[in-house]
């Protein structure tokens, strides 16, 4: 008989392997919410289901009302929480962040004065110890110093909390007190119903940027909210600014967006009291309609349902969206920090439409998000990622047809640079994500790509929150790069290179729907325009072809937060041309090894700016870099030295603002060694997988590594064909099938 070749007996070994209960498994039990909840990574560790609306999560204080100890609202070391508010977006940057609307606080003791008054937060407020804290997928419960404890779960647009106290105690409504202050909020008190509704008007995500930021002082979206209690109401009231009023069931007025002594003592809420050492409540959230949120609360949380049940549910639905993958093997703080990237990846985008509607997906950090999590959704979750798609275009069509980079909920904030939302499209629909008005969004993003608009010409908000998605079009295309001094736009050299990156997409996406752009495909190529070989670097050029100087390659004169250091490299859809403008394969080769090594040898980690900063969104795609140079062993070696160093478990265990997602998204696909060739194609580096075996339902690919936690690939195959190439090409997420890569050292 014929010996079976190789790969199929590991095929059909592993396959052996499988326990038959695989369709029930469950890797909840390796999250912790807690990941990123220090170091900057601005995590959150609240109750919030896949792509949630609701995520109802700790607001901490370090004694300033109007500001917490994150950006997003939770600071592993500030042990003081005013509120658990209802909405929040994971891992954003700018502080104080984005959403965290209308804490709820439960309070023991008395009611004797405005909750607002209470600027440093010292009456209504309370100490915990992270002992008494416990966070998982889909729940969150904590005791206070107070005495009070607080025990929540949620649906995807509501939520229930049970709160007990020592004595009889009281709920806050904080409606106004959102991260970053309200222009209005409104709250009613029921006591014939038992029930609180309300709303707030907000939005300034961003709106305190030194760069730019008083641009985002605005209002983009309304929350509205109903709760409902099992204990009757046994006493009421509500606060307007610093005055209290008790026995009164409506309330009105904001903070405004401003910090400091222009908002402190100011806002409105109210409060409801219980002559029971318990309550119950169910809350339901809308940003549609006060009426849309109770059908939310009604169709989601039966009138008997329990925080138990709920969150049974919720860690069955999470159970379910972290088989998207399933890695074997490792050792348990590696499927923890496995798994929590996952957990995180799967947080956005959140949905915003009610039930009954048509999904409706919001938040997008397109700067980020486009460099790993977009792809990485598609691959994983192509439904989500099409709705998602349909609902960017939705927006854009609501704004007039610009796609705007950073859109929190459906609000156009402007913030970062470049036009990210081209090589999010092409880069989803390569992956899989297919079922959305593909044709529209290409036209649309195509125009706003050719045809100048007039917010291109405009510094409002600049240099952080530029509103033209292509800042003064007409001169780029004249010049074929963005002027520094006249781009209107936050650094020239970047916007040229993310233009680049942008207008690759373009030509990808075109090319696939039959429309090919030789323009397009030019213009990819203008990242030249603003390489200046003398200095071998990416450097800013003013409108008559002069270089910007003085010049320093450890400077972000011309770029956005990042140096040229980093910038030069941003060039994924044409490592060759760089390479040959810095003089060959191997001085590009050397300068790589540069830019990851300290002088001393050891890796760089961060925190140099001529060097590789794992936190810093322009330079994460560079380990894979060396592929293309022909030094695949060494992206295999850097990959997995980034990832060995800079996540972790425990609190501080992500590199830096997790960025919707985008900093998880690096990881999981680091770990499957794999990674987008360019953001638009669906090509895909290899690196060496950290798990002996790997499964992506959606596209039915299986990834063997025996050998594994080895770090160099000593062969691969795919589907019993040797790969020859340190990258894949697209057939292999279209086809899926089997990956067979051995490894060793």
């Amino acid at each position: 008989m014929r010996a079976l070749p190789v790969t199929l007996v590991l095929v059909l070994t592993a396959a052996l392997a499988t326990p038959a209960s695989a369709a029930v498994r469950d890797d909840t039990r390796f999250v912790d919410p807690l990941i990123g909840s220090a170091g900057g990574g601005n995590t959150y560790p609240g109750a919030v289901r896949p792509f949630g609306m609701i995520s109802w999560s700790p607001t901490s204080t370090r004694g300033d009302q109007t500001n917490t100890g994150a950006a997003n609202g939770y600071a592993y070391d500030a042990t003081r929480v005013r509120g658990f508010s209802l909405t929040h977006v994971n891992g954003a940057g700018c502080h104080p962040g984005a959403a965290g609307d209308v804490p709820i606080m439960p309070h023991v003791g008395e009611i004797t004065s405005s909750p607002t008054a209470d600027t440093k937060d010292q009456v209504f407020a309370s100490d915990f110890s992270h002992d008494d804290e416990t966070a998982e997928p889909g729940r969150y419960r904590v005791g206070l110093k107070s005495g009070a404890t607080a025990d929540l779960s949620v649906t995807t647009r509501a939520g229930i909390g049970e709160f007990t106290f020592p004595v009889n105690g009281s709920l806050l409504f904080r409606t106004s007190n959102s991260l970053n202050g309200s222009e209005d909020a409104d709250i009613t008190i029921d006591p014939a119903t038992n029930t609180v509704s309300g709303s707030v008007l907000t939005g300034a995500f961003c709106g305190r940027r030194a760069n730019g930021g008083t641009n985002n002082q605005k209002t983009y979206y309304r929350l509205h909210f109903t709760a409902s209690f099992d204990r009757p109401i046994s006493a009421y009231g509500t606060w307007v600014d610093s005055e209290l009023r008790p026995g009164t069931t409506t309330a009105s007025g904001g903070e405004g967006y401003l910090t400091g002594n222009a908002r402190a003592g100011k806002g409105s809420g109210g409060y409801v009291s219980f002559a029971d050492s318990s309550v119950r409540m169910r809350v339901g959230i809308s940003y549609t309609s006060l009426e849309a949120a109770k059908r939310n609360l009604a169709a989601e949380i039966p009138k008997r349902a329990t925080v138990d049940k709920i969150a049974k549910e919720a860690r069955k639905a999470w159970a379910k969206q972290l088989r998207a993958v399933e890695v074997d093997g490792g050792t348990e703080d590696e499927r923890t920090i496995f798994y929590t990237a996952l957990y995180h990846t799967f947080l956005q985008p959140n949905v915003i439409s009610d039930v009954g509607s048509p999904t409706r997906y919001g938040n997008f950090s397109g700067w980020d998000q486009y460099r790993a999590h977009t792809q990485l959704l598609a691959l994983l979750a192509p439904d989500v990622a099409s709705d998602y798609a349909q609902s960017l275009l939705e927006i854009s069509r609501e704004n007039g047809g610009v796609w705007d980079r950073w859109v929190h909920i459906t609000g156009p904030t402007h913030v970062m640079t470049g036009d990210p939302s081209a090589p999010a499209i092409a880069g989803m629909y390569a992956m899989g994500a297919e079922d959305f008005d593909v044709r529209a969004a290409y036209e649309s993003l195509l125009r706003q790509a050719t045809v100048p608009h007039p917010d291109g010409l405009s510094d409002k908000g600049c240099p952080g929150q530029c509103e033209g998605q292509r800042p003064n079009l007409a001169e780029y295309l004249r010049l074929g790069y963005a002027p520094h001094d006249t781009c209107h736009c936050w650094g020239g050299a970047a916007e040229t290179l993310e233009d680049a990156v942008a207008d690759r997409a373009l030509a990808d996406l075109g090319r696939r729907l039959g429309r090919p752009d030789a323009a397009m495909e030019e213009r990819a190529g203008w990242w030249r325009n603003t390489f200046n070989q003398e200095t071998g670097h990416q450097q800013a050029r003013k409108a008559d072809g002069s270089w910007v100087t003085p010049f320093d390659p450890a400077s972000d004169r011309g770029f956005a937060q990042g140096s040229s250091a980093t910038y030069t490299w941003m060039v994924p859809h044409d490592v060759a041309g760089l390479a040959e403008l810095m003089g060959g394969d191997e001085t590009a080769v050397a300068r790589l090894d540069s830019f990851f090594h300290r002088p001393d040898g050891s890796w760089a980690t961060g925190g140099d700016p001529l060097r590789y900063d794992p936190t810093n969104e322009p330079g994460i795609h560079t380990p894979w870099l060396y592929n293309e140079l022909g030094q695949p062993r060494k992206t295999q070696e850097t990959v997995r030295a980034m990832a060995r160093l800079v996540y972790r478990t425990g609190p501080a265990g992500l590199p830096g603002n997790d960025d919707l997602g985008t900093m998880s998204a690096w990881y999981v696909f680091a770990a499957l060694g794999l990674y987008p060739r360019t953001p638009s194609s669906a090509e895909l580096h290899l690196s060496s997988p950290m798990f002996p075996k790997a499964r992506i339902a959606a596209k039915n690919i299986t990834i063997l590594a025996p050998g594994a936690p080895g770090t160099y690939l000593a062969q691969t195959r795919w589907n019993g064909r040797v790969v020859d190439r340190p990258w894949l090409p697209e057939a292999f997420v279209e086809r899926g099938g089997v990956l067979v890569s051995r490894l060793e050292g």
